[in-house]
């Protein structure tokens, strides 16, 4: 399942309006009626910075220009992984707070959304696409903004709701992403990949269309279908040379094929470009199951210092740190990190990470209500079924243990280097 933070990433893109464009060919506008499209590229985001610093050189009191700005440095972190642009990108929403007021300014309101979705603070997410809302309720990003934060808080039928209303608004590659998003959520697969050729189609340029790939074969891939998920990631670096998230996805496929050289050099290439703690994590795992205990070591003192850089720049970093720490040897940084993001976002991802971390401390009967919470939409999710059939095991129910890895081996039975293998002798045993 590819966390909605990824599709946080795309709204920070269309949130832009007038005076500064965040692409040279068309601007981002929103609320003008064109459509819009994501920045993904150093470059792009490096050029819409400089501008919008000399226009500012020239008219300080630019409020609109002020919000942009901001905008472009929480784009410039994603696509860098550099988290300090977020202190960056939250003075320059605050510079143009200090021109025109919150009561009148929707632009700083959602940019701050944004930020916020960035940082993981969700519920400060939800309430600044509320107030920008209320000002503005015509205006297709933010409801993005306030969608992805309501999935982010467990609020899910509010959340269709939000999505709904951005493609209404503006049926768009960013719209439609969405949209296939709460079909996969509802174990929808079919449809949430006819959605997400929607969002293909309607994408403009390289960045957006190699957004729609990545997410495109990502939906093969949870579905065990390598062969399509290989050739769409392909298509995407084709059209976008270079971008790390399909690089990363591209040594997910190969490394399920077997093909662990391969794996190797795109994950690498994706890590030198934007050292993210999930890749690294797969890529340590790869490295770890192929007997490489050194390189696998490497990659997980990656993981912990990339998070550590997020969280020192105001990233919560807890949830994504969960499951991870659970399986690395730190079950007790596992369970408290877990239960301190269920705390603020319970999600069906962070019930899921907490019944894991319960389960590795040895608390299965704890454990297993956040693990059936997990899975109350109907999500079609390999490891989080393979999680459940774990601790149901564990409880001594071998028929619902046996009923979940079946399950998660049919939908994918590649879907983690680590598990999948442990997956199969857990089955063979029953």
């Amino acid at each position: 399942m590819r966390r909605v933070v990824l599709i946080v990433g795309l709204v920070v893109a269309l949130l832009a309006i007038g005076g500064i464009a965040l692409r040279p060919s068309r601007p981002a506008a929103v609320g003008t009626g064109q459509a819009s499209t994501p920045v993904s590229t150093v470059d792009e985001i490096a050029r819409s910075i400089e501008v919008a610093r000399a226009r500012l050189d020239r008219l300080p009191n630019d409020w609109i220009t002020w919000a942009n700005l901001g905008l472009a440095y929480v784009q410039q972190a994603r696509v860098t992984g550099d988290p300090s642009n977020y202190t960056r990108a939250e003075e320059a929403l605050n510079r143009s707070l200090a021109v025109r007021p919150a009561a009148d300014n929707s632009v700083a309101l959602a940019g701050h959304g944004a930020l916020a979705a960035a940082r993981h603070d969700f519920a400060a997410a939800l309430d600044y696409g509320n107030r920008s809302l209320a000002i503005d309720p015509y205006r297709a990003a933010t409801h993005g903004v306030v969608a992805d934060a309501l999935v982010e808080l467990g609020r899910y039928e509010e959340a269709w709701v939000a999505v709904q209303k951005m493609v209404d608004l503006r049926p768009d590659t960013s719209s439609y992403a969405r949209a296939s998003y709460t079909f996969e959520l509802r174990g929808d697969v079919k449809n949430a990949r006819d959605v997400m050729q929607l969002a293909l189609d309607a994408s403009t340029g390289p960045t957006d269309a190699a957004f729609a790939l990545e997410h495109m074969a990502g939906l093969a891939y949870d579905s065990g279908d390598l062969d399509t998920a290989l050739s769409t990631v392909d298509e995407g670096l084709r059209r976008l040379p270079g971008h790390p998230p399909l690089l990363a996805a591209r040594g997910r496929i190969l490394a399920a094929r077997g093909d662990t050289a391969g794996a190797a050099t795109a994950y690498s290439a994706a890590l030198a470009k934007l050292p993210l703690p999930g890749p690294a994590a797969e890529f340590g795992d790869l490295l770890a199951v192929t007997g490489d205990e050194a390189g696998a070591r490497r990659q997980y003192d990656l993981v912990r210092a990339s998070a550590a850089l997020l969280k020192a720049d105001g990233v919560d970093v807890d949830a994504e740190l969960a499951v991870f720490s659970a399986d690395h040897g730190d079950v007790p940084a596992a369970l408290t990190a877990a239960q301190s993001a269920y705390g603020r976002h319970p999600s069906i991802s962070v019930s899921d990470a907490l019944a894991w971390s319960l389960h590795m401390s040895g608390r299965d009967a704890e454990a297993l209500p956040y693990a059936d919470q997990a899975l109350r939409l109907g999500t079609r999710n390999a490891l989080t079924l393979y999680h459940r059939g774990v601790i149901r095991l564990a409880l001594g129910d071998k028929a619902g243990a046996r009923a979940d890895l079946s399950t998660a081996m049919s939908i994918n039975p590649h879907f983690s280097v680590r598990h999948a293998p442990e997956a199969s002798k857990i089955l063979a045993s029953l």
